[in-house]
């Protein structure tokens, strides 16, 4: 969960994905030799390549504001020399591939030592894997050396590794030697390529290459090597130091770490180094036996569940006392320590042997005090085959090892509240990690003239104002501070609630009471809501089922009692929001009856909660809370001047340990032009981690095509009269910048075949717009403690030398420091200006039925976000033969099954059931 995972900014995927293809004007095809010589009569439509469009030039409205930002000049003061890239592979002496990672770093360090005149002296930025980086190039293309690693231990601790079942010296030794041991490697260092430093002062004029890539990687690297040596934990383009003092614990035996994230960009005013406050997890360091009791909230050592401390010990590493020696838990006893029995030479000097337990051993041998550990497992840091045995309160925790399982809430909830900084305090943060960091004093920066200027880059940025919003009863209000309230306002677009009725699974709360306010805040609102039928209650012996169970026995009561469908459902949940009853509820009314429902928890309920029940209520059932101005007396520029189609994309995906979870491809669109408020959702399945969305045109026959978008272009024109959109709007979320060739080559030409097959003669125009929130730029304003005001909007200095991008903070940031959203415009045919573009962008942050505030993103994305995870719920309690069916995309090992999300019921599928 740490805030440097996902695909933010795209540079950190470099090293997994595929180069981008080369940089070609758009327009030119490049000819096969064949085909000059013996060139075909017709002539061979080829397809053309689209690549990012380039700026087109700045916005102008707004007010202006300076600000500061977390990039930090660059200076190259060499441009003419070479970085040498060498593969480097590692062998024991016998042959074997060295397989353990971490050695390497080790082994390099090793290396310069004991070759530095070998190596002509150089420096080299190593990446801890397999390539190597040198300015200038090593003495041969091919260098082989041995090297001798020790880890240190004195001779004397040996005794610690007896338990486990043989005590003679000579197999002791043969069986630390490969663990503890001296051991001996083979390295070999072999040239692979060079990459040129003008690189990236070509980039900076706005000519990428993908050499580009390549050298600031080089950068990169440096970077990572430096924070190495300083003993830091390396995650990606993350650093984090051992320093208590950026703990946080989130209880469980967690603690959130905080760290930083560094990369290189380039900008329109050269390379800067990005540096923003990052966390990841780790485990609690210290004694095993407090981990696991945190970790398994336990009164105590002798309440744990061992078989799950098996699980969650294994591969953790432990430093021993008394012996400092560190090793890796590769299991546990299955007997407690005081039965647990082996064989060890005897010790007064005879032949033979005797047995012991380990606990004998420690305590009358060793003559180490043992407090809790005799009724307990013992750890085995050895190997499954040849065990070394230790009294579990002789191992502690080694410090920074990654948590990588998901998150409770609790710990959620914990981890967001620790991990804010107010702006200037993030500032304060930054400042300070540059200062410890020292990079001018970091060897191969100096050699290839490398500053790093370290005050924040000053840039200028325009605040957008708010749009007008519409209210009922003809009411207008001008949003102050990205906000607006209900009191006393009408919905623009009221609905009527006759026929409904309520679902209590929740034993405690005053329904009657609740029923009574929700048709009060109804009634403010303008919505006339009639008495329900009924309060269906839960049978109490069903409370124990299982949630699919309880879902079914109260739609029997439901439907032995109501006498038609109802056209709305409030359903109670128990006191917890994310209950399990959510998904079987949901897929029950949206896919099997098609029944509009608001799920509630009814603790802590108040009149304001009401109040955003009723605007998610409304939303659903087909009425409007609020319109734009511009959007009621259309008069968007361009947008309400042919019909429009807005499309918002987003992927989501299990959490990280799940792989055979399916990903989940949500679209929505927009519906009745020309209001850009209405959007209905598309959501399929697809091959799990596949980010790309592979089901927008699926043609089963010459006329049949049963992809997502043929669904939501008929819909558009079903509801705005009869119109085909001349102009489709694209908003992709959750894509880095190594994919945005994909999107502009797979996806939209997609979407382009989806509109052929409806009507070969239709040539709608596109625009292309990524939205990304997992970056590292932040914005402060130099002299206030609070965030940038909304509708700040940064298009200079920091964006991209060439590629037209632009950072939007639509929303009012309350607590901690403000994530602007970063936009990146890959294509536009429908020809905006800069301004009309960010007042469109700016304006769709306005139009989300579900709040009263500006939104941080546009509102189509955050709907194809909601529409994904509701829909998501639906998978969670299927059983995954049953609807498995051949559907879906590829994987690595060919076509896999991916179950299919059922179909929702006509009813409600053009509705905002994921309001």
């Amino acid at each position: 969960m740490d805030s440097a995972d996902g695909n933010g900014n795209g540079n950190g995927q470099e090293e997994s994905l595929p180069p981008p293809p080369p940089v070609v004007p758009s327009d030119v095809v490049p000819l096969k030799a064949e085909e000059v010589l013996s060139a075909p009569p017709e002539p061979v439509k080829k397809k053309i390549t689209r690549l990012p469009i380039a700026r087109r030039g700045l916005g102008t409205k707004g007010m202006k504001i300076p600000l500061l930002t977390n990039h930090f000049n660059v200076n190259i003061g060499k441009n003419d020399g070479y970085f040498f890239q060498y593969s480097v592979n590692f062998t024991y002496e016998d042959g074997r591939p060295v397989e353990g990672k971490g050695v390497g770093r080790k082994i390099m360090d090793r290396v310069q030592e004991t070759y530095a005149s070998d190596l002509n002296g150089k420096e080299f930025a190593y990446d801890g894997e397999k390539s190597l980086f040198t300015i200038g190039s090593l003495p041969q293309n091919k260098l082989e050396f041995e090297i001798v690693l020790e880890e240190a231990r004195s001779n004397r601790n040996n005794g610690n590794l007896s338990p486990d079942g043989n005590g003679d010296n000579e197999s002791d030794k043969k069986r630390i030697r490969r663990p503890y041991n001296a051991k001996a490697f083979k390295v070999e260092i072999s040239f692979a390529t060079k990459v040129p430093m003008y690189a990236i002062a070509n980039a900076l004029r706005g000519q990428e290459t993908e050499n580009f890539q390549e050298a600031v990687r080089v950068l990169d690297i440096i970077l990572r090597q430096h924070a190495a040596k300083q003993g830091c934990l390396l995650v990606r383009q993350n650093f984090f130091h051992n320093d208590p003092k950026s703990f946080a614990d989130v209880g469980g035996g967690v603690l959130g770490c905080r760290g930083f994230h560094s990369s290189f960009r380039a900008t329109q005013s050269g390379l800067s180094l990005n540096i923003d406050v990052t966390t990841t997890m780790i485990i609690q360091p210290g004694p095993v036996v407090d981990f696991l009791i945190s970790n398994q909230n336990a009164r105590d050592p002798f309440n744990l569940d061992w078989a799950k401390a098996k699980r969650t010990l294994k591969n953790l590493r432990v430093k021993t006392h008394p012996s400092n020696q560190e090793g890796k838990i590769c299991g546990l006893s299955d007997v407690p320590c005081k039965e647990l029995i082996f064989t060890l030479k005897k010790r007064d000097g005879s032949e033979g042997t005797e047995e012991m337990t380990v606990l004998d051993y420690f305590v009358n041998v060793r003559k180490i005090d043992l407090r809790y550990s005799a009724d307990l497992p013992c750890i085995n840091i050895g190997r499954p085959k040849r065990p070394t045995y230790l009294p579990i309160e002789l191992c502690e925790l080694v410090s920074l090892q990654r948590y990588t399982k998901a998150l409770s809430t609790l710990q959620r909830a914990s981890l967001v509240e620790k991990s804010r900084q107010k702006p200037q305090e993030r500032m304060r943060i930054l400042s300070d990690a540059l200062k410890t960091s020292n990079y001018g004093a970091e060897p191969l920066l100096q050699s290839c003239g490398v500053t790093i200027s370290t005050g924040f880059t000053q840039v200028e940025g325009r605040v957008l104002p708010a749009p007008r919003l519409k209210f009922g009863n003809g009411e207008d209000f001008n949003p102050r501070n990205g906000r607006w309230n209900f009191n006393n306002k009408k919905f623009v677009q009221p609905t009527k609630i006759d026929k409904w009725a309520v679902a209590n699974f929740s034993a405690r709360c005053d329904v009657r009471g609740l029923i009574r306010d929700l048709i009060r805040i109804g009634n403010t609102k303008g919505i006339v809501i009639a008495e329900p039928f009924d309060v269906f209650e839960e049978n109490p012996q069903f409370r124990r089922a299982p949630p699919m169970v309880r879902v079914e026995k109260m739609f029997e009561i439901i439907q032995s009692k109501l006498p038609g469908a109802p056209q709305f459902l409030l359903c109670l949940l128990p006191d917890r929001k994310n209950c399990d009853i959510y998904g079987p509820w949901k897929k029950k009314n949206l896919a099997d009856y098609g029944i509009v429902n608001q799920c509630m928890c009814p603790v802590r309920v108040n009149d304001q909660y009401l109040g955003n029940i009723m605007l998610k209520i409304n939303a659903k059932l087909g009425g409007l809370n609020s319109l734009l101005g511009v959007e009621s007396s259309p008069s968007l520029p361009i947008v309400s001047k042919a019909p429009t189609l807005i499309l918002g994309m987003d992927v989501s995906h299990g959490s990280p340990g799940q792989t055979d979870i399916p990903s989940i491809a949500a679209v929505v669109s927009s519906r009745q032009w020309p209001l850009i408020s209405k959007y209905r959702a598309c959501v399929r399945t697809q091959s799990a981690k596949v980010e790309m969305i592979d089901n927008l045109f699926k043609k089963v026959s010459d006329t049949e095509d049963e992809g997502i978008i043929r669904e939501l272009l008929l819909d558009f024109y079903n509801s705005s009269g009869k119109r085909k959109p001349d102009n489709i709007i694209i908003f992709r979320d959750g894509v880095s910048e190594s994919q945005f060739n994909q999107v502009l080559n797979i996806e939209l030409d997609q979407i382009i075949e989806a509109c052929k097959f409806l009507d070969e003669k239709w040539n709608p125009k596109f625009a292309v717009i990524v939205a990304q929130k997992n970056h590292h730029t932040r914005f402060f304003q130099p002299n206030a403690p609070e965030n940038v005001p909304p509708g700040t909007v940064i298009d200079n200095k920091i964006c991209h030398p060439r590629n037209y991008d632009f950072y939007l903070c639509a929303h009012a940031g309350m607590i901690g420091t403000s994530r602007p959203t970063h936009y990146h415009v890959l294509l536009d045919e429908i020809g905006f200006s800069p301004d009309e573009l960010q007042e469109l962008v700016h304006s769709l942050s306005y139009v989300y039925q579900r709040s009263t505030t500006a939104i941080s993103v546009v509102a189509p994305i955050c709907y194809a976000h909601l529409a994904a995870t509701q829909l998501g719920q639906f998978m969670k309690f299927e059983d995954k033969s049953e609807t498995a069916s051949s559907h879906g995309g590829l994987s690595a090992a060919g076509a896999v099954p991916v179950p299919q999300l059922p179909k929702l019921q006509d009813s409600v599928c053009n509705s905002m059931f994921f309001c």
